[in-house]
């Protein structure tokens, strides 16, 4: 496929409305990792959209154990990205944000040292405050609920920043805060040709049990795989 139907593919309706577009691999049989790690499901295309994804965002919020599993330190968009964003007149490099209620994260850690844009914290007002004091020194701390993170608060305070289009890539457990609270708009899914078995985690998890029904936007299969986007 042409490299500009990928970014027809993935257009926002537009940029005011806030927007969570959650973005995840998985296997045929329902395991969203192989050897704990996402990555290892995808292929070449998956990467791709994913970058395309990230240059679509105002901000990539992701839950602390995807940082420490996947390795999100330095992570950046090529020159190809940075060119479409300044034709649409964004920034650079969208900021990625990292949610953790314990703040058990060293400051130090690569997600911080590499980031080639200031990133973000988002806790909740009970969190460790001497951690925050730390991680401030680093990133930019939100707080965002009272004794846990507030999904409905995370949108709220990324719009009131100018950064209504929030992609995020994980965890399962944030992307089920996300649809519990009802902000999940998009779900973009890399189908991977693969049986994994074992006891890989779901793609989402810890949202209560409900039909929260999607429209299927478009199924597009490239060498077995399949990439589908939902929306609500």
């Amino acid at each position: 496929m042409p490299e500009r139907d990928w970014f027809e593919s993935y257009a926002l309706p537009d940029r005011e409305t806030p927007r969570v577009r959650a973005n995840f691999v998985t296997s045929i049989d329902g395991a969203g990792t192989l050897g704990g790690r996402s990555g290892a499901l995808g292929n070449e295309t998956d990467q791709r959209i994913m970058h395309v994804l990230r240059s679509l965002a105002d901000v990539i919020v992701v839950g602390a154990g995807t940082i420490r599993a996947e390795g999100y330190g330095g992570a950046a968009l090529d020159e190809t990205d940075v060119a479409w964003r300044r034709d649409h007149g964004l920034p650079d490099q969208p900021p990625f944000a990292i949610v953790s209620s314990r703040l058990d994260i060293d400051p130090r850690h690569p997600f911080f040292a590499e980031a080639v844009t200031r990133p973000l914290v988002v806790t909740h007002g009970a969190s460790p405050a001497a951690r925050r004091e730390a991680l401030a020194e680093v990133a930019d701390v939100l707080v965002c609920g009272d004794d846990e993170v507030d999904a409905s608060a995370v949108v709220a305070a990324f719009a009131d920043r100018g950064q209504p289009q929030i992609l995020t890539e994980g965890g399962p457990s944030l992307v089920g805060d996300f649809a519990a609270a009802g902000h999940l708009d998009e779900f973009c899914v890399t189908l991977s040709p693969s049986v994994v078995g074992g006891d890989a985690t779901r793609i989402v998890r810890g949202a209560p049990e409900a039909d929260r029904r999607m429209r299927l936007v478009h199924a597009i299969p490239d060498d077995d795989y399949v990439f589908l986007r939902y929306a609500r």
